[in-house]
């Protein structure tokens, strides 16, 4: 045969082996769909929802800073969730429809989570009048309350709706944290270590709870891939 067959196969077959070495990984590259969970701002969310005062943020949303007291009279603030992801929800210890699914829901989370050093909850009583440390301590010992995964708190209400309302966006119900004021959610809002809001789900639904599995994979991986 032409020796330059030869030559021009051989170059050929070179150009194939270099071109497929960079154009494989490119090309799987580019099927890769890198998932990460939303990042929840204001501006994201449905208006409803929004306290009017911050509706015009589309970016940088965090959880404000918060001072609460939990089940056992200490004094937690966001430095316990400094470097955390956390489930939090609202709710009153009196409640006899959604909190009831609610806190087993949570109860199962946090089971589930249990030997997750990254993961914790925390819960806010909508009637921190009638939600004394005592109280809440029984209630904490009743649901299985583990304290170093899980803060079952009260503290001033007009904090604790400002947060609901201007941090969190979980309820609909406008107000001031006044006398009259209410607020009642099923929502459970999963915040990542930066204290961004990255899911929002129905505290009452088993399949919003196997989804808020799903998603703690996805946040997780966001972390171990740094």
């Amino acid at each position: 045969m032409d020796v330059n067959f030869f030559k021009k196969s051989k170059i050929t077959i070179i150009f194939l082996i270099v071109f497929s070495a960079i154009a494989i990984p490119v090309y799987y590259h580019l099927l890769k769909v890198d998932k990460k969970l939303k990042v929840y701002n204001p501006a994201d969310v449905n208006p409803s929802l929004v306290d009017a005062s911050i509706k015009h943020i589309t970016k940088d949303h965090t959880i404000a800073d918060f001072k609460l007291i939990n089940q056992n009279g200490k004094v937690i603030t966001q430095k316990e969730y400094e470097n955390k992801i956390y489930v939090a929800d609202f709710f009153f210890t009196r409640c006899t429809n959604i909190c009831i699914a609610m806190a087993y829901n949570m109860s199962e989370l946090q089971e589930y989570y249990k030997n997750d050093e990254d993961i914790m909850f925390l819960s806010h009583s909508v009637t921190p009048n009638i939600d004394s440390v005592s109280v809440l301590k029984e209630y904490a010992l009743n649901k299985g309350v583990i304290d170093k995964k899980w803060n079952v708190t009260t503290g001033n209400k007009q904090h604790i709706y400002e947060l609901a309302r201007k941090s969190y966006m979980a309820v609909v119900e406008d107000g001031d944290g006044g006398e009259n004021d209410f607020i009642h959610t099923e929502q459970f809002v999963l915040v990542d270590k930066k204290r961004r809001i990255r899911g929002f789900y129905d505290g009452t639904e088993k399949k919003d709870m196997e989804k808020l599995k799903k998603d703690m994979v996805l946040l997780k991986l966001e972390y171990t891939k740094k």
